[in-house]
């Protein structure tokens, strides 16, 4: 029987091993897409107990203490913070199967040297450790990014944003590790929410731009661009519900544009059409910038109405939606296509049945302007675990070319989320090994050592564009 999560975890042959110390294990990390507070990168933040840094804003673990039947004051409410590590603890112990133990073990022994198990009985001695070390100045959150071999991240950043922190971050010389804004216009797009009135008048406020017609509403959107293209941003990223084409003439979008700014009533395809006509335009624009294009969707969200009203959005009652259809997808990039050229574009389905279907897509459009150009993401959110991640590069392996795909990416508001990293390279490098062990492909280390270096890390250096060496 194989130790607790040993040096070998998740590697059962000689080959996985090799790949996996020799090469995978050894690479820094290019966090690509993360969702952490840049404030808190310029203020270089402490935290005070393992508390505020494994369950604040953590949804995923908020998700399995419910199950749990632990009460809503120990999740997000207001108990003490050790009476909700000792919730967490005890919830821990029973998630055997599930990638959150794999990734709060792996915290532990990278972060804080604990080799142990974590569970209700182990919850003191946990704390007291973590919190010990939490003092240590080699525990803030710049250090944490540090001693994860970051070299670089990008953040989530709405158009209105200032990006003073980013700013801060870039003169600050003591810090040489990148971070740079990703842009995410959500709200730009959905004048279906009751709040997008008021989120015009910011837009209109930090773009100069008084916003009146669709027209004006694109003029703001790419004065936003050049001020985030000014201060580093290469990424863009889009949460949709699913990738909408429907379109319509100019005069019909700024119709419906004017009747939402009077207070009409919109009917769906009102809002397909609009949205349909937004990604035509921001899409044309990341072509012209080189962004890359990422589109994030299948998701269903703030499914539980009462709880959404208590505690907002992004708190842990979102689903996998089985509603994608291919043939808006496939649209909505021949079209950008015919119009301009796709740019660089980054697939994510939180529906593992798409995985095939977005391997077939991705053959449609790729050519010369670069290598792997239109990309599957990473196993994503609820994908993000074992079974995910090898479904989705024997999917990708099967349809296109694994070797050239870009990796991992945290996805996380937790300074403490890069071990995600080493769980990724170590499955990732399971799935090679075991291929090579049963002879489905050669045992040819200088070849493989560039396929693992190059998902793990070297890919996603050239796909983006980072000021960064490959390694």
């Amino acid at each position: 029987m194989k130790q607790f999560m040993d040096e070998n975890f998740l590697l059962s042959t000689g080959t996985a091993q090799e790949l996996y110390h020799n090469y995978a294990g050894k690479m820094p990390i290019l966090d690509y897409h993360c969702h952490i507070n840049p404030q808190e990168i310029a203020e270089n933040r402490k935290f005070e107990n393992i508390t505020q840094v494994w369950l604040g804003g953590d949804h995923y673990k908020w998700r399995q203490m419910r199950s749990n039947g632990v009460d809503e004051s120990y999740i997000t409410g207001d108990a003490p913070d050790r009476e909700k590590f000792q919730k967490w603890a005890e919830t821990l112990e029973k998630a055997i199967g599930n990638p959150l133990f794999h990734w709060s073990h792996l915290e532990l022994q990278r972060y804080f040297g604990y080799r142990g198990v974590l569970n209700g009985e182990t919850a003191e001695e946990v704390w007291n450790l973590c919190n010990g070390k939490l003092q240590q100045d080699s525990m803030s959150v710049r250090n944490l990014i540090k001693s994860s071999n970051v070299t670089l991240l990008c953040t989530t950043d709405d158009p209105v944003d200032d990006l003073k922190w980013h700013k801060a971050i870039k003169e600050d010389e003591s810090f040489d590790v990148q971070v740079l804004p990703a842009w995410r216009p959500d709200k730009a797009m959905n004048l279906d929410k009751p709040e997008y009135p008021d989120y015009l008048s910011r837009l209109s406020k930090v773009s100069g731009v008084k916003i009146g017609t669709f027209a004006d509403l694109k003029e703001a959107i790419a004065v936003r661009m050049k001020y985030f293209d000014e201060r580093g941003c290469r990424v863009s990223d889009h949460g949709l519900d699913y990738v909408v084409y429907v379109p319509a003439s100019q005069e019909e979008v700024e119709r419906i544009f004017a009747d939402r700014l009077a207070g009409k009533a919109l009917s769906g395809q009102d809002v397909a059409k609009f949205k349909t006509a937004f990604m035509l335009y921001v899409a044309s624009q990341y072509k012209k910038l080189d962004w890359v294009m990422q589109l994030h969707y299948g998701c269903k969200r703030d499914n539980n109405t009462s709880m959404y009203k208590e505690l907002g959005p992004d708190t842990g009652y979102d689903c996998i939606s089985n509603y994608a259809p291919a043939d808006q997808l496939t649209n909505f990039l021949d079209a950008v296509n015919e119009a301009g050229g796709l740019p660089k574009t980054i697939l994510y389905s939180l529906n593992p049945g798409d995985d095939e279907l977005i391997g077939t897509v991705l053959g449609c459009f790729q050519n010369s302007d670069a290598v792997g150009k239109i990309q599957q993401g990473s196993a994503w959110w609820f994908n993000d675990n074992k079974t995910g991640m090898m479904k989705q590069m024997t999917s990708l392996a099967n349809l296109g070319l694994l070797g050239n795909f870009v990796g991992m990416l945290t996805d996380s508001r937790s300074f403490l989320s890069y071990p995600r990293h080493e769980y990724f390279r170590r499955i990732m490098c399971e799935l090679i090994g075991g291929w090579v062990e049963n002879g489905e492909y050669p045992k040819d280390m200088k070849t493989l050592e560039k396929i693992v270096k190059g998902i793990s890390y070297n890919n996603a250096v050239r796909y983006f564009g980072f000021d960064l060496e490959t390694k």
